[in-house]
């Protein structure tokens, strides 16, 4: 079965830092952009890190710049999110999802649209 799948999420204070993970099973990540969406309740979805495969292209949501770090572990067939100084602001769903990157944009996405494959997403709470 092809899926990802997303690790790593909980609950933090303001200020602190977690690490997602997505791992893929039944295919390889290097052949797909990679990005990490969230959903706060009551809002959209929105995007947060993209990671293509090539050097450069890596693009983040202006709300997570500087505190946010996507990155690829090929060897472990993952994408992972490092995320510091939280902040309340922060808490939401994050999913990972897929596309293969013959037809990725080369872009940000804010919706994500284009994107065919998606985890199940994990619960990221930041609260004092």
């Amino acid at each position: 079965q092809l899926q990802v799948v997303e690790s790593g999420g909980g609950s933090v204070q303001p200020g602190g830092s977690l690490r997602l993970s997505c791992a893929a099973s039944g295919f390889t990540l290097d052949r797909y952009a990679v990005g990490w969406f969230r959903q706060a309740p009551g809002k959209r979805r929105e995007g947060v890190a993209v990671i293509g495969t090539r050097p450069g292209f890596i693009f983040y949501a202006h709300s997570v710049q500087g505190r946010f770090n996507i990155s690829r572990d090929s060897a472990k067939n993952t994408v992972s999110l490092q995320m510091n100084n939280l902040k309340p602001e922060d808490t939401a769903v994050y999913y990972c999802a897929t596309v293969p990157l013959a037809r990725w944009s080369g872009s940000f996405s804010e919706r994500g649209y284009e994107y065919d494959r998606w985890g199940q997403g994990i619960q990221v709470t930041v609260s004092s």
